[in-house]
């Protein structure tokens, strides 16, 4: 576009009658031209007033950051202080991981002890590469061969342990972006062997129904129709109290979940934030449910004395003792369930039926069947209690017995 030369120093009148304006900075011995022809709402300058104004204004602000600049140049460099990985995991534990839970913890003190500690715990963090970290990982994966989940723990660990650094001041901002920030640089898992690549299990109607069966009246149908009907976790599900259920409104509150810790029964937080969630149940789980609780109420009674005598108090995410009699998962004489109750019939089943039955595939089964009715996917991710719609996403892809067979049926009508 021709451009018209103005009476006032770099000011331009382009073809259109607009006008425009260009000015040069000098920023590190450097010569930079600016050029605009609309204003930072994307305006055109409709006047040489507006464009001359602009542009001393964009001059002020271009000489204040070479300033900024030059004041950074002269100004003496911070000293980052040195710190190997030991001190800064024994730094870590003590002051930076006082919310997480038991689990995470442990693993993470395993993980250290383990592996961490003998070949990098006496390094120092800000000598250690990303090839150093990569190799390392695929070492894992490939030559211990350790499960491809197992090392992604690993990976975690490795950005734990830098972010405290940062966090901290031993890590340079830039070896901190290269190891943790750079998409092209930053560590990351080795490529995933086409044998672990693992689909999601789900149940077909067939082995739910012989499940359905072989579960009825055993000590752990509960805990079994739970999982089947809300596709919670085996944790959340021995967690659940009876004021947790609203039969009224028809949900069940998942807000803690239950856990031994150090042979010690324990009521402890969700993992998440997004764990917390209300999970409708159909009529019937509902119908089932208010029979237990009927039940329950009956046991009160006739089994008064056992009960007293198996009852212990557990410490509640709240920190308060409260009775294991109000779990729902608890026997008629009052002793109370873990998950290793419900884990004890994979081995009957195998052999009964050759199914596979792990808790969690209930859960899958849940996710995959909700999908497949075409439950929105915000609505599926709020009751699988899932942080990230990425995961949630993975039922809508699953491909199941169900599915196939709804899509030969759509085939034919092709």
């Amino acid at each position: 576009m021709q451009e018209e030369r103005s009476k006032k120093s770099g000011v331009f009148q382009l073809e259109d009658g607009n006008w425009g304006y260009r000015f040069i900075v000098t920023v590190n011995g450097k010569r930079k031209a600016q050029k605009r022809i609309m204003d930072e709402f994307g305006k055109p300058f409709k006047t040489e007033a507006q464009a001359a104004k602009a542009r001393a204004k964009n001059i002020e602000i271009a000489k204040a950051l070479v300033k900024e600049s030059q004041k950074e140049e002269e100004s003496p460099k911070k000293t980052v202080e040195r710190k190997t990985v030991e001190e800064i995991f024994n730094e870590y534990c003590q002051r930076g991981r006082s919310g997480k839970a038991y689990s995470t913890k442990k693993k993470q003190d395993s993980l250290w002890r383990n592996y961490l500690l003998d070949r990098f715990g006496d390094r120092y963090v800000d000598e250690i590469s990303v090839a150093e970290v990569n190799d390392y990982l695929a070492e894992l994966y490939s030559d211990y061969g350790l499960a491809y989940g197992y090392v992604e723990g690993f990976l975690k660990q490795f950005y734990l342990i830098f972010g405290q650094a940062y966090s901290r001041d031993y890590l340079d901002v830039n070896i901190y972006n290269k190891l943790c920030v750079n998409k092209n640089t930053k560590i990351h898992m080795p490529s995933m062997k086409s044998t672990d690549v693992k689909e999601i299990e789900a149940y077909t109607s067939k082995e739910l129904a012989l499940m359905d069966s072989y579960f009825k009246g055993k000590n752990v149908e509960t805990a079994y129709m739970i999982g089947r009907y809300c596709g919670v976790r085996v944790a959340e599900c021995y967690g659940i109290l009876w004021e947790d259920i609203n039969f009224e409104e028809g949900y069940i509150s998942i807000n803690k979940q239950f856990h031994m810790q150090d042979g010690l029964a324990k009521l402890t937080p969700l993992k998440t934030k997004n764990a917390k969630r209300k999970v409708f149940m159909n009529s019937e789980l509902t119908k089932f449910l208010l029979e237990r609780r009927k039940e329950f109420q009956e046991h009160e009674i006739k089994f008064a004395a056992q009960r007293r005598q198996n009852e212990i108090m557990i410490e509640n995410t709240d920190g308060e003792m409260i009775s294991s009699l109000l779990l729902v998962n608890t026997l008629p004489n009052g002793k109370y369930q873990t998950e290793w109750a419900i884990k004890h019939h994979m081995r009957p089943i195998k052999q009964k039926y050759g199914i596979h039955f792990k808790f969690h595939n209930l859960r899958h089964t849940y996710g995959t069947s909700l999908a497949m009715m075409s439950t929105p996917e915000h609505i599926l991710l709020n009751q699988m209690g899932h942080s990230k719609s990425s995961t949630t996403h993975k039922y809508y892809l699953a491909v199941s017995d169900e599915g196939i067979s709804e899509l030969k049926r759509n085939l034919e009508k092709i």
